[in-house]
């Protein structure tokens, strides 16, 4: 259970947290919403105990500030933006395991898992990464031990497709024992993921509702798209979707993930001129042609 009760925070008397309360429960996926400026890292901070706030706090009882090492190692937390850590890679993931009671082994599967070669990598500073290498490590490294809470702002911002299919794996086996708060500034991207949204406006909660939660986090979409001509940047789109040519550029099939979809049909928007069908079948009784 996380309780933040009364909550505020101000830098030079500019207020960013104004009267936060809100509880989330063991089972909940939250979205965390809000424009640049709403609160949304403030308030993760002060979950992480980084801030000094007022009003209270708390993760399963206690105070992120007074036992912070106690509520770090129920909390995994994936930052929107990478730290500059000089260490390698090795001894990134042999820290993170140390400090938090983990297994490495089990972190350097999730990576694998995620689509990181991790023997390729683990003599490198983490610094010097790419910003998808960076973001599936950080990834690993919170979802590859045990937490009751998981934390993340941005999470698969990114991660291409595939690693973003797998993640969503990742978190459908720990959606019934793992609260799970997920920071974004547009609700579509994590919409699919949550059972509840929390937005923030000025630090303020100016909604909090709860959701359906009728999207399986491991389900697949088989997906058929046509074209009416030719169009180089859709095709390389769709290339990087995993979708594979059956007809001289003009017919593409491939899988998306199930709480992908929006995301998908928001990239297609893009070339509503040239498309000519599109079909996404559940359960591929038509192989996705529609």
């Amino acid at each position: 259970m996380i309780e933040f009760e009364a909550v505020s925070k101000a830098f030079r008397r500019r207020p960013v947290l104004d009267d936060v309360s809100l509880r989330i429960a063991d089972d909940a996926r939250v979205a965390l919403v809000g424009s640049n400026g709403a609160g949304k890292t403030t308030l993760i901070r002060c979950l992480l105990g980084e801030y000094v706030c007022k009003g209270k706090v708390l993760v399963d009882g206690r105070d992120p500030r007074r036992d912070r090492r106690q509520v770090l190692k129920a909390v995994g937390f994936v930052p929107q933006l990478p730290p500059p850590l000089r260490m390698s890679v090795g001894e990134l993931v042999r820290f993170s395991a140390k400090v938090s009671d983990g297994d490495p082994d089990r972190m350097v599967a999730v990576s694998e898992t995620l689509g990181l070669d991790y023997g390729a990598i683990r003599r490198q500073p983490f610094v010097k990464l790419s910003g998808g290498q960076k973001q599936k490590l950080l990834i690993a490294v919170a979802l590859g031990r045990d937490c009751r809470v998981l934390v993340m702002d941005e999470p698969a911002a990114n991660l291409d497709p595939e690693s973003r299919a797998a993640f969503f794996d990742l978190l459908a086996a720990r959606k019934d024992s793992t609260a799970m708060v997920i920071s974004s500034h547009r609700l579509d991207e994590v919409a699919a993921l949550v059972n509840r949204v929390v937005e923030l406006d000025r630090g303020r909660v100016v909604l909090d509702d709860h959701v359906a939660d009728a999207v399986d986090l491991s389900s697949r979409l088989d997906c058929f798209v046509a074209l009416s001509r030719l169009e180089d940047a859709f095709a390389a789109a769709l290339a990087d979707w995993g979708f594979r040519n059956v007809n001289g550029g003009l017919e593409w099939r491939g899988e998306v993930p199930g709480p992908d979809r929006l995301r998908f049909l928001g990239m297609l928007s893009r070339y509503a001129g040239v498309l000519k069908a599109v079909s996404m079948d559940d359960n591929g009784r038509n192989g996705g042609r529609p």
